[in-house]
């Protein structure tokens, strides 16, 4: 697959009518099982299918830990603000919720992933703020299968010109 990066990020005004299209594909990161302890170390979540090799190795139906399923849901942020799809001159994008999330095929630990990204809609919120709602799918290197799809929703404020600038 060939990989959409923006050269320099959209502006508001071609995020417009950008709705389905592709905004970008990530590039690869390895889940390592390191990643995975910290993630369950700050949300206390110490299943051992996740943190716990040995058992995994004997007991799990995938013969090794797998990522939190959150953990693969949060990487999508700064998966997305790696491919430069929030336009430069944005002041803040805060997360706004998830819509029709599915958790597809689990990550096992060092597996590589990437985000596909494709834009939905872009709402006008008010002056200077705008709902972006965004289709994404966690692509796992090698599966057909994808860890999971989720359509996020971000609201964008944009930075205000000063009178006179």
């Amino acid at each position: 697959m060939t990989q959409i990066r923006p050269r320099t990020p959209p502006t508001y005004e071609q995020l417009r009518t950008m709705a389905g299209q592709e905004l970008g594909v990530s590039d690869w990161t390895t889940v390592d099982q390191n990643r995975i302890d910290q993630f369950a170390e700050c949300t206390g979540d110490h299943q051992w299918i996740h943190v716990d090799p040995e058992r995994a190795r004997r007991q799990s139906p995938f013969r090794t830990t797998i990522a939190h399923g959150y953990l693969t849901l949060s990487i999508i942020g700064a998966l997305a603000l790696d491919m430069g799809i929030v336009p430069e001159n944005t002041q803040a994008a805060f997360n706004y919720g998830f819509d029709r999330v599915r958790f597809l095929s689990p990550v096992r630990v060092g597996a590589r992933i990437r985000l596909r990204t494709t834009l939905l809609s872009m709402e006008d919120r008010g002056p200077g703020q705008y709902l972006m709602k965004a289709a994404n799918t966690v692509e796992i290197e090698g599966e057909q299968k994808p860890a999971l799809t989720a359509e996020t929703l971000v609201m964008l404020y944009e930075r205000r010109r000063r009178a006179g600038a």
